[in-house]
């Protein structure tokens, strides 16, 4: 017998027919409160991010038995629809899709209308190139319109050097026209005191997420807490395997979440190995470098220029342009 359209058959063969959006995890088949419980704690609130957690990890975190975790994350993937889709189907979702304006139309333009949800964007450059300035900029430019090129949402700010001043959102919000009280309380600051707790707290994020309405991570910076805290090259495999996790923690966020976007700054370090051009590299190695959708290269200009080149994504070249740091923010 055909199913219904939007129903899905549980691993006993007994058909679901509820709409998509309905499902709850209760809904899911041998799942009763105590499951519901441990999943929720292990920050799975949601089918579709139940469909995409792996399944070891979920009987890590969550502490369920392999059967039951192999059979729920099956009907999540069933309910989902997360099978093969036809490249048109993609591309009206990519042609619909809103961008978050960086406050430069030469740098919007150079990333073909600003910073893309869906995808983790890579700052990286030395010390006063504009990482942490820019990551400021969205966390108000997130707030505005669609029409102003905000996506209309709140900031999750994830602090990990102590450089989150409200201060400045104050001096880039008031420009704007917008109130800055309100700019603030919507911006959620979580201050991260080593690489454990930076994990955490991208891990309980799924818990604010739909309640304030978060259309934008920043994680400011990825790296710092790990290169203090894993020294010596016997460290060094440990330490990029956890760095590899916490990359695709943030990756599934912008997958499950609708108009989700993720940033990180990232550090640099320069390399012995270079004689001729620049030895300015990003820390972090190849495993960042995979895991980032989108990077792009700070440095700076003259005055208060800084110069942004996109020196890896998916659709766009490697090409590069100026914009500038005023006190009223990021600006041509």
């Amino acid at each position: 017998m055909a199913k219904k359209k939007g129903s899905s058959n549980d691993p006993n063969g007994k058909e679901i027919s509820k709409s998509e959006s309905s499902y709850t995890l209760k809904d899911l088949p041998g799942v009763g409160e105590a499951t519901v419980k441990k999943l929720k704690e292990a920050g799975i609130l949601s089918i579709r991010t139940l469909a995409m957690y792996p399944m070891n990890k979920l009987m890590d975190e969550a502490g369920i038995g392999e059967n039951t975790a192999e059979k729920i994350i099956k009907v999540a993937q069933d309910i989902e629809k997360m099978g093969f889709k036809s490249a048109d189907i993609i591309w009206e979702k990519r042609k619909n899709l809103n961008k978050l304006t960086t406050g430069s139309q030469n740098l919007d333009d150079l990333l073909y209308g600003g910073i893309e949800p869906g995808a983790v964007t890579e700052l990286f450059g030395e010390y006063r190139t504009g990482k942490t300035q820019l990551a400021h900029q969205l966390c108000v430019n997130v707030q505005l319109s669609y029409e102003e090129g905000g996506l209309e949402g709140s900031a999750l700010y994830i602090d990990t050097e102590g450089t989150f001043r409200p201060e400045r959102i104050i001096q880039m919000a008031v420009p704007k026209d917008l109130d800055h009280n309100m700019v603030l309380r919507n911006v959620t600051v979580g201050r991260a005191y080593n690489s454990d707790h930076q994990i955490l707290l991208v891990k309980e994020s799924p818990k604010i997420i739909s309640e304030k309405n978060i259309k934008l991570i920043v994680v400011d910076s990825l790296i710092g807490h790990f290169r203090s805290e894993y020294i010596g090259r016997g460290t060094l495999a440990n330490r990029q395997q956890i760095i590899n996790t916490h990359l695709h923690d943030l990756l599934r966020l912008t997958e499950t979440y609708d108009e989700l976007a993720v940033i990180f700054t990232n550090q640099v370090s320069s390399r012995p190995d270079v004689f001729y051009g620049n030895p300015t590299t990003h820390t972090g190695g190849h495993i960042i470098a995979h895991g980032s959708t989108i990077r792009i290269f700070l440095r700076k200009g003259k005055g208060e220029q800084r110069i942004a080149k996109v020196v890896d994504a998916p659709h766009i070249p490697e090409s590069d342009c100026v914009f500038s740091i005023t006190e009223d923010g990021i600006t041509d």
